[in-house]
């Protein structure tokens, strides 16, 4: 039986990723969770997790697709073998990249309000 799997890491998944590590990355869940699908911030954690996972070379057939995202997703952050602060600055990295994309393809709406700046989370 196949779940229901989307092709990159989904919106929907981040909420199931909040205990898998330490305080800092819970509070990095907890922020990303308040903000809009459209924000920075959540866009740049979904990259940050696309990216950690390998989500451009998943296959809808394969062992990792068919358990779905969330659950690939876990197993990824459990095998992580940096700390927290490693993983923040995978996000503050996949930030810049959709701060520079939002600042390039303007046609987008990619909503900045109320960020937090890099320091956040």
């Amino acid at each position: 039986m196949y779940a229901n799997n989307d092709i990159l890491f989904p919106h929907s998944a981040i909420g199931t990723l909040r205990g898998l590590r330490g305080p800092h990355w819970a509070r990095l869940v907890e922020r990303v969770l308040t903000l809009p699908e459209n924000h920075e911030e959540t866009l740049a954690f979904m990259l940050m997790m696309v990216r950690l996972n390998g989500c451009l070379t998943c296959e809808t057939d394969s062992y990792r697709a068919m358990r779905g995202c969330a659950a690939c997703a876990g197993q990824t952050l459990r095998r992580f073998k940096g700390d927290d602060e490693e993983l923040f600055g995978i996000y503050q990295a996949a930030l810049k990249d959709v701060r520079r994309f939002a600042r390039d393809h303007q046609q987008y709406t990619i909503d900045d309000s109320a960020a937090g700046g890099e320091d956040e989370a």
